[in-house]
């Protein structure tokens, strides 16, 4: 018998703690490694809807949309993720994201 992937033992945990941001956010970029971007994208966003201020969320999520293409999704992404940062305090966050804002241009 084969042990269950990091990804299955993630989805098993948030079956039984949907609410468990740090799961989710693991779960989001398990996903995202693996190159499943719509399964990581609908992660982070159930993540960001349910704990708004995971301002790692926003980052990592604008992250994978650029590195999809998706450079205008990503660029709200970030925008968001800098007022979130902006709310608690994060000034590491906001300015890793700023700065990824800037590159995008």
């Amino acid at each position: 018998m084969s042990e269950p992937s990091r990804m299955q033992m993630l989805t098993e945990f948030l079956q039984q703690n949907p609410g468990d941001a740090f799961a989710r956010y693991g779960l989001a970029m398990e996903y995202s490694k693996a190159g499943k971007t719509e399964q990581a994208l609908a992660e982070f966003s159930k993540l960001l809807e349910l704990h708004p201020d995971y301002t790692n969320g926003y980052f990592m999520a604008a992250q994978t949309l650029e590195r999809n293409g998706r450079t205008a999704e990503a660029k709200k992404m970030l925008e968001s993720g800098v007022e979130a940062a902006k709310r608690t305090g994060n000034k590491h966050a906001m300015s890793e994201m700023a700065g990824m804002l800037e590159e995008l241009g």
